[in-house]
């Protein structure tokens, strides 16, 4: 899992730039994509050109120089003579120019690295919600890794050919993930991407899946949800993973449980991790609510020894006024 596993455990960090450094972004592509997209640009009059010139010593001039920029179709999304395009618009051609931008020396896919490369071109950060949604619409089986079919098919299903058409379906992407079904295939999406499938896992690690609960729920965070996120991570000896079951079940339970736990039962169809959290999470809340009471009579307290001295003040003053009128 590498590097995007560690960033998962802290989504708040940035792999990529989320300012996204452009230009030093293209250079990279140019470097591994070059080959498929060689040929591909536009010689035009306002092409970004330098010159080079250079006089003789009898005074004359050097033959003028100039070396044209190149530029890669499918990262600009400009148009190519030579392209066909499918029943959406879409170029095939420039879908796979793309991803032979980002992918690996040694396999057909974008790694690790390529990924990060392709976030930073995209100006997101990798452990952020818009690249989870992305991975999901793409159906990605690996976290940091598209194939190439992924990509591709990826690409086709949110209707966009290159880096700025992607951009573009960020918004319409974020507003489809918020439809209850969506929203329900996202999440069950997630617990298989957060496993490592060259180990073999079948439960995540209580540490990948606190990460991803915050994620996932970005944009509709549930109330109860750092408070279960405080349970798993206050328990780490009693929990070693968190299997599928107990992932599914969770977004159940922050639709069918009330904030205040009262409708929870324990004769009900839970996860017996569930029941335990429950039993924690109302102790934890009675104890909240003495320390407050406590701090409330001490601060009442407080109040009345403060209060104290100018009564015994006061009435000292009376007594001695007292006297002084029966002196006279």
């Amino acid at each position: 899992m590498g590097q995007c596993v560690t960033k998962c455990k802290n989504p708040t960090s940035s792999l990529g730039s989320k300012s996204g450094d452009k230009e030093s972004g293209s250079k990279s592509h140019h470097k591994k994509g070059g080959g498929g997209g060689s040929g591909g640009h536009k010689e035009e009059p306002s092409a970004p050109c330098s010159k080079a010139t250079s006089e003789l010593s009898n005074g004359t001039k050097a033959l003028e120089v100039t070396v044209e920029t190149p530029v890669i179709p499918a990262v600009m999304g400009e148009p190519r003579k030579d392209e066909s395009l499918d029943g959406d618009g879409l170029s095939l051609m420039r879908i796979e120019e793309l991803f032979c931008c980002y992918k690996d020396e040694h396999e057909d896919a974008i790694l690790e690295e390529g990924m990060e490369s392709f976030c930073n071109d995209l100006c997101v950060d990798p452990a952020e919600f818009r690249v989870l949604v992305l991975a999901w619409k793409f159906q990605a089986a690996t976290m940091c890794k598209f194939t190439r079919k992924e990509f591709v098919d990826g690409c086709r299903a949110i209707k966009a050919d290159s880096l700025e058409g992607i951009c573009s379906r960020f918004s319409c992407m974020l507003l489809d993930a918020q439809g209850e079904e969506n929203f329900k295939d996202l999440y069950r999406f997630t617990f298989q991407f957060g496993l490592d499938a060259d180990e073999g896992q079948r439960s995540l690690q209580r540490d990948i899946a606190i990460a991803l609960w915050r994620l996932v729920f970005t944009q509709d965070t549930p109330s109860i949800l750092e408070h279960w996120l405080d349970f798993l991570a206050e328990n780490p000896s009693g929990i070693r993973g968190i299997s599928r079951d107990t992932w599914n079940m969770f977004l159940n339970f922050t639709q069918a449980i009330g904030p205040d736990l009262s409708n929870y039962s324990e004769d009900e169809a839970w996860p017996s991790l569930f029941d335990t959290f429950v039993e924690w999470e109302l102790e934890r809340r009675k104890k909240e609510e003495e320390q407050a009471l406590m701090a409330k009579e001490e601060e009442g307290r407080c109040t009345e020894t403060e209060c104290s001295p100018t009564t015994d003040r006061h009435e000292t003053e009376g007594s001695r006024g007292s006297q002084t009128w029966g002196g006279h």
